[in-house]
């Protein structure tokens, strides 16, 4: 099935059935956690907060798409039972993204950051997995309901607010949306040399039956570099977007997958807690980027990325994940129409 066979599909039938034709396992497609924020609300904030713009997402809207395979290491198979974990390499489409929910942001823009990186592998069953990421190790809020407090209050916070504005309110009680909005990368040199977090947990089962419980983490495999105030100031508006497009055409774009190993204590459904360094990172394989897509523009309309997409071997343990699909449906329904 096509990018443009799959879209007709997904927008023509109700919310349960978009997630399963999308590849989401049956015990993720119930409605999100009773009393939490539903997929209208967030999206509606989102547009207050950012606009609302015909035909793109309603966060990390600006975007490329490129293509390229994913190789297991051989560790991976120790990991999940998986199936792009075991030997053969699997085709993948990548997209990079720019977090603010303007799509005409400058990649240089301090709204810009945490840009995004998406992973969907293809099998040959017409199955899919997903992995969504962002190049900021963490969270601003801890569940549903705080991301919806959080974006409302971004939103009742623009130039002509009074001090202190809803946010520097939301900010002094949530630490975590504080280091969210303070606490980012500067402009990188590349999006090939950013590093990008999974900040929702999930629980991984081998064939044996052992099971872990982690986060993913995207390392580049180019060192990290990022701009100096003076050159980002200098940067053209879509400069990351055009640099890493011109990189593939020269050479392939690496990247390690790892999964964050949790241990005992540590919080496996807040994912505005991050886990220390010190834990045991396990390498999954490695991300080999070849090409952009020639109509880059045409498929990020057409795909949409769930987390909650995933093959046997990997189940979510993170409610916000679950929450997280179901706003990324009613977002993407909302620009296909």
């Amino acid at each position: 099935m096509n990018l443009i066979q799959r879209t007709c599909l997904l927008t023509a039938l109700p919310l349960a059935l978009v997630l399963g034709a999308a590849g989401l396992k049956a015990q993720t497609a119930g409605t999100p956690e009773s009393s939490h924020a539903t997929p209208d609300q967030l999206v509606d904030a989102l547009n207050r907060a950012f606009g609302s713009h015909d035909s793109f997402r309603a966060l990390y809207p600006k975007g490329i798409v490129l293509q390229g395979t994913f190789a297991p290491s051989q560790e991976a198979a120790s990991v999940s039972k998986a199936a792009h974990f075991q030997k053969s390499p699997t085709p993948i489409t990548i997209r990079f993204s720019d977090f603010s929910g303007v799509p005409t942001v400058a990649d240089a823009d301090r709204m810009a950051s945490p840009h995004g990186m998406a992973v969907k592998f293809y099998f040959p069953d017409d199955t899919e997995a997903d992995i969504v990421a962002a190049s900021y190790n963490g969270f601003p809020a801890a569940n549903s309901d705080e991301f919806l407090a959080f974006i409302n209050a971004l939103a009742a916070s623009g130039p002509d607010a009074q001090k202190p504005t809803p946010l520097d309110k939301f900010e002094a009680d949530h630490p975590a949306a504080a280091a969210f909005m303070k606490d980012q990368n500067p402009p990188p040199l590349s999006l090939a040399t950013e590093s990008y977090f999974g900040v929702n947990s999930f629980k991984f089962t081998n064939a044996k039956g052992d099971v872990i419980f982690g986060r993913y983490q995207i390392r580049p495999v180019a060192e990290a570099a990022y701009l100096s105030k003076e050159d980002a100031a200098k940067a053209a508006p879509n400069y990351l977007m055009a640099e890493i497009k011109q990189r593939v055409e020269k050479a392939p774009v690496q990247f390690k997958l790892l999964v964050q190993v949790a241990e005992k204590g540590d919080a496996i459904a807040n994912p505005s807690i991050t886990w220390p360094d010190t834990r045991k990172s396990i390498e999954l394989g490695t991300i080999e980027i070849a090409k952009a897509m020639d109509d880059s523009a045409i498929a990020q309309r057409e795909l949409v990325f769930l987390p909650t997409v995933m093959q046997d071997g990997i189940e979510p343990a993170d409610p916000m994940i679950d929450a997280r699909a179901h706003t990324y449906v009613e977002s993407f329904s909302r620009r296909s129409q």
